[in-house]
Order: structure tokens, then sequence, then C-alpha cells
């Protein structure tokens, strides 16, 4: 339910001021050429990722992809943090508020968070086809 809740609210939040998230990621020292790519891709794969955990047979499925754009997030922001001369700003809401190292602290959260889910829903269908199999 928080990787819904997180992702239906960030892709909210990107189309609803599109055209700044648009040009912050182009000013990205690291996602310029690709800008408008990821300004669509971005929301548009939080809210399908968000659907998929709706459907209980495409849970772990999102779980995994969850795992991995926040990994893919994460990543950004250490490379921002720590090679980038520039950190440009393409949070919006809530999140906007937070430091950079905040931001980071806060999606590491979030990436033990889907390992964990990964782990417990891997590990119920598991039993679950020992079970079928008995």
């Amino acid at each position: 339910m928080l990787f819904i809740l997180l992702f239906v609210y960030a892709a909210v939040s990107k189309f609803l001021v599109f055209d700044e998230f648009k040009i912050q990621i182009a000013q990205s020292p690291v996602l310029t050429s690709y800008a408008i790519w990821f300004a669509w891709g971005v929301p548009v794969i939080e809210i399908l990722i968000s659907l998929m955990l709706v459907i209980p047979r495409f849970r772990l499925l999102a779980l995994y992809a969850a795992f991995t754009i926040m990994i893919m997030f994460t990543s950004y922001i250490f490379i921002i943090l720590n090679f980038s001369d520039f950190i440009p700003c393409s949070c919006g809401g809530v999140l906007e508020k937070l430091s950079w190292t905040e931001h980071l602290i806060f999606n590491t959260f979030f990436v033990i968070l889907a390992f964990i889910g990964v782990l417990i829903l891997s590990t119920q269908k598991n039993n679950n086809a020992f079970k079928i199999c008995i």
C-alpha cells in the first residue's frame, strides 16, 4: 500500500507540473539527452507499477519493478550528490521539502521495503507451490 501511495502521489505530482518537471529533468547533468523520455516514462511507469500492485497475480512482478525503479532513483541521487557540480530539483509535492540527503535516506527505506516485500511474496508463492505438489 505504501508503494501505491508513493507512486501514485509522485506520478500525479509530476503530471500536475509537467512542463516544470520536464525542464528540471533537462537540467540534470545525467539525463539531459533523454529528458522528454524520462518526463513521460517515469510517471507512466509509476502508475503502471501501482496498478500491478493492486492485482494479486502481478504483485510479485510489481514488487520487483518497484525495487528496480527505487534502486534507479536512489542511484541517481547518489550520483548527483557525489559526482555532480549541479544539483537540480526535480521532485514535487512533499518530497520537494526533503534535502537530497534526506531523499537518499527516504529512497533507501523504500528499496529495503521492496526487497522485504519480494522476499515475503516469493516465500509465500513457493510455499503455495509446495502445497499444491503434496
